[in-house]
């Protein structure tokens, strides 16, 4: 994070922190040591109320202070997981209401009074059920009021509780939700369908490669065998040289040449006329022999992930015991990529990621062979890259606190981030200076990761919007209108009432003023030049382009006019297809591929629904289709239509959709669960045959009924798949990695690996056998081999565990974990288990609180799991 803001903000931070942390004693104010003895706690109350679809739950506030809250002196402002609050058919002494976005306050009642020692319940009720931790409000503040109503103090609440959810009623979203509670027998039932396999058996490497073959005997890598290499590849053999380093302790030497006798062990690298499987593009050949080890590449990136091939095959003691010698067996492998594009979306927007956090991220992506990062820098809640010549996007932009309402030209907290800028441990605020982020774009490139950079208009726009009227406003105070209407993003006089999918009110920018483009060319350019210097070129921009709501512009006086002038435009419901019609040949003039979500490529029909828009076929346009769940054949109409796509399915390749329905397993679900199986079980041609329930846990066999499959004609049109990271419940780098890990193992292999057998067996019965056969033997490896590796390499990453099964049968404990060769570890005394308890091997009698995790050869654990002796 960056701390170097205008004057203007420094002392407005200082002030701001100064009235939080010391408050006032003077007569009227209210003390900051006192404000901090109020107590809340919060519980979901239940699910299943009516109407179904709603939840309901309360607040209880505890004054331990020696303040009394009245109707008027006080307001507490948190952050939730956006849904519509409903009125309270019962009278309460306080309401909350919605203000925006994922901001909200508690506002008390005229007759409201919490006198010291006294407590007092706030009971609410929403729609949409609600069954996560990270769906509790968060970021709790209260503000005080003198007697007028202004603003005197603002203190975070330091004395605040969730309450476990424990109940059916609370795990559950009502009576449509078909899942089973997250207990410790129905994850035992579930993993009975897995078995241990052998060391011997398991993948040597993942993703999968076209071919691989062993021999007889090893070869050992000790410093003395040079690594040679030949034009142009330079960077890959000192990257080779670095992670031998890593692993031995001991420098190994790089020498630009190709020895035609080499005498005694080398490593040689080089670049050679090679296709596999008719893939010229990355494509590699890997010799391990008794005597050394040659990689062939098609090009840079071909040798480069074939070292990653090599490093994959370095036994995991290796990366234990960091010994001298590393000892490899006899193997070849032969290997090139199913798509070229393999992708990350990576969401630094809604809470930040540091730059160091996003390199490890990088390193990530180039160990299991992705090859792009779309990285979402702009957003809602936040703008994180410092564009030349508008400071306001980073002064303002790039910083969340707390706002006297939404129309202030700053950003209100958002999903906890608190009411102060930069707060020790809080993601709101914070961005990528131009140096840093050519730092990013350089070290994706010398990992052979192509940077794609996201501006998402028109709608997902607000810090953007919210900037562009601070720097509106600082211009016209110094006389310069023209200047100050250079790059203004809204309709100063739009009246249009709606709501975004994250419950934004105003978030979509003015697509009727020549000013919204000037600002979007403004940043795509600065952006060019940062690639420039980093020695690159920038080829490819995302415009966004998703979720626009229903209302945008429909009340906004030159929206009006604009199609009163141009009547083909018909209604403001076409004004989306109308800004990426005027903004494409702006890009195409810059030799620019856009790239954008599904929407960019559809238009709407009379009732709302979705149509593909042939209007850019031909165009260097490529859609991003996430959505399989509410227009399950939507990515096939594209790519049947003729457009390239990139396929980003909910089901399968949202990283932020949590593991489980456990509440303590952070995410989101509102499209389901996503664990790494879903990752790894897709298939892009035949998708309804991966795609297995609703979000509710219903069978979607009969929503595929009368959809459009994909043709075989349209296959070439898959460019490739992505998977996402948006980053509303992602709280700092650890909670970034576990949501990632593993999931990206069964992603890449998606991505990178042949087609698997089981994707063209139309009979379910048989398909889902062979699903499971492989996913038995992938489950194993990522188990054995590679997870316990991420505890190593970077210096280790937060990758999660699944906690165990197990059940109680006539006094005889059953243990299972859906990732077989993990260890189960137990206790039977109430004690959380280590590395040094009980382990489980097989049925064993026992009595007691029963307490379980599991383990990888790392010693990295689980989360506890309990189960009840009979």
């Amino acid at each position: 994070m960056h701390l170097n803001h205008s004057m203007k903000n420094t002392i407005y931070l200082f002030i701001f922190a100064l009235l939080v942390l010391t408050g006032c004693g003077k007569s009227g104010k209210i003390s900051s040591d006192e404000a901090g003895k109020i107590g809340i706690s919060w519980k979901l109350v239940s699910n299943f109320i009516e109407p179904a679809g709603h939840f309901e739950a309360k607040f209880t506030i505890r004054n331990g202070s020696n303040i009394t809250l009245d109707g008027q002196n006080w307001a507490l402002f948190f952050n939730m997981s956006p849904r519509p609050i409903q009125s309270n058919k019962t009278p309460q002494p306080a309401i909350i209401e919605h203000i925006n976005g994922d901001w909200y306050k508690m506002v008390a009642g005229k007759d409201f009074k919490l006198s010291p020692g006294d407590s007092i319940t706030v009971q609410y009720t929403g729609s949409e059920g609600i069954i996560k931790e990270t769906d509790a409000p968060l970021g709790l503040y209260f503000v005080f009021y003198d007697k007028e109503g202004n603003e005197q103090d603002i203190v975070q609440v330091a004395d605040y509780t969730i309450e476990p959810f424990t109940t059916k009623e609370q795990i559950l979203r009502g009576t449509m939700d078909l899942k089973a509670l997250p207990t410790a027998e129905n994850r035992y039932k579930d993993n009975l369908v897995f078995s241990k396999l052998a060391a011997d058996q398991l993948l040597k490497i993942i993703p999968t490669p076209v071919k691989i073959s062993g021999g007889a005997g090893t070869f050992t890598l000790t410093d003395k065998a040079g690594i040679y290499f030949g034009e142009g590849l330079e960077k890959e053999a000192q990257y080779l040289a670095d992670k031998l380093k890593e692993l031995t302790g001991t420098a190994f030497r790089t020498e630009k040449g190709l020895p035609v006798n080499p005498s005694g062990a080398s490593v040689i690298l080089k670049n050679d006329k090679i296709q596999i499987s008719g893939i010229a593009k990355e494509a590699y050949k890997l010799g391990i022999s008794a005597t050394g080890i040659s990689i062939t590449g098609s090009d840079a990136a071909g040798v480069f992930y074939g070292i990653q091939s090599l490093l994959q095959l370095v036994p995991l003691e290796s990366y234990q015991k960091k010994a001298a010698s590393v000892v490899l067996p006899v193997t070849q492998v032969e290997d090139a990529p199913r798509f070229h594009f393999r992708s990350l979306h990576l969401d630094v927007a809604r809470n930040f990621q540091t730059k160091e956090s996003v390199k490890r991220i990088l390193d990530l992506l180039s160990t299991y062979k992705v090859n792009h990062l779309l990285l979402y820098t702009t957003e809602d809640e936040g703008w994180r890259v410092e564009i030349e010549g508008l400071p306001e996007l980073t002064s303002v932009g790039a910083q969340r606190q707390h706002t006297s309402g939404m129309n202030a030209p700053a950003l209100h907290p958002g999903y906890g981030s608190g009411p102060v800028a930069y707060d020790k441990d809080k993601y709101g605020s914070g961005y990528y200076t131009k140096a840093d982020f050519i730092e990013i774009l350089k070290y994706a490139n010398d990992r052979h990761i192509k940077v794609i950079p996201e501006l998402n208009f028109p709608g997902h726009a607000l810090a953007a919007i919210k900037s562009m009227e601070a720097r509106y406003n600082r211009l016209m105070k110094e006389g310069k209108e023209k200047e100050a209407n250079e790059y203004r993003l809204i309709d100063p006089d739009d009246k249009s009432v709606y709501l975004s999918a994250q419950a934004y009110k105003n978030n979509v920018v003015n697509v009727a003023s020549e000013s919204t483009y000037r600002f979007f060319e403004k940043v795509v350019d600065e952006m060019a030049k940062m690639y420039k210097e980093a020695g690159l070129t920038m080829d490819t921009f995302h415009t966004g382009g998703d979720e626009v709501a229903a209302g945008a512009w429909e009340k906004s006086p030159m929206a009006a006019k604009l199609i009163k002038d141009n009547p083909e435009i018909k209604s403001a419901k076409n004004l989306q297809a109308y800004f990426f019609r005027r903004l494409l040949p702006r890009l195409e003039k810059r030799n620019i591929k856009v790239h954008g979500w599904e929407e960019v490529a559809l238009t709407k029909g009379a009732d709302g629904s979705y149509l593909v828009n042939p209007e850019f076929i031909g165009h260097p346009v490529v859609p991003y289709i996430w959505n399989n769940v509410f227009d399950v054949d939507l990515g096939n109409r594209l790519a049947n239509a003729g457009y390239q796509v990139v396929l980003c399915n909910v089901t399968n390749f949202y990283f932020d959709m949590s593991y489980n329905n456990d509440p303590k397993e952070p995410g989101l679900y509102w499209a389901g669960f996503v664990d790494t199986r879903d990752n790894w079980a897709f298939a892009p041609f035949n998708m309804f045959r991966t795609t297995e329930e609703t979000g509710m846990g219903k069978p979607m066999k009969e929503e595929f009924v009368g959809k459009q499959p994909m043709k075989p004609e349209a296959r070439k049109n898959v460019l490739g798949i992505e998977a996402q990271l948006w980053s509303e419940t992602i709280k700092g780098r650890g909670m970034m990695e576990y949501s990632i890990l593993p999931k990206l193992l069964g992603f890449s292999e998606s991505a990178w690996a042949p087609e698997r057998a089981w994707e063209n067996v139309a009979d379910a019965v048989q398909r889902n056998r062979a699903i499971q056969q492989g996913w038995n033997l992938f489950a194993n490896t990522i188990a054995q081999k590679n997870i316990p590796k991420l505890s190593y390499l970077n210096g280790g990453y937060n990758y999660r565990l699944p906690l165990p099964g197990a059940v109680v049968e006539s006094g005889m404990l059953k243990a299972n974990v859906e990732l077989p060769g993990l260890a189960i570890r137990y206790t039977t005394d109430g004690s959380e288990p280590t590395e040094k308890s009980a382990l489980y091997e097989v049925p064993v009698k026992v009595s007691g609180k029963i307490k379980l995790k599991s383990f990888d050869s790392a010693g990295r654990s689980s989360r506890t799991c309990e189960v009840a002796a009979q």
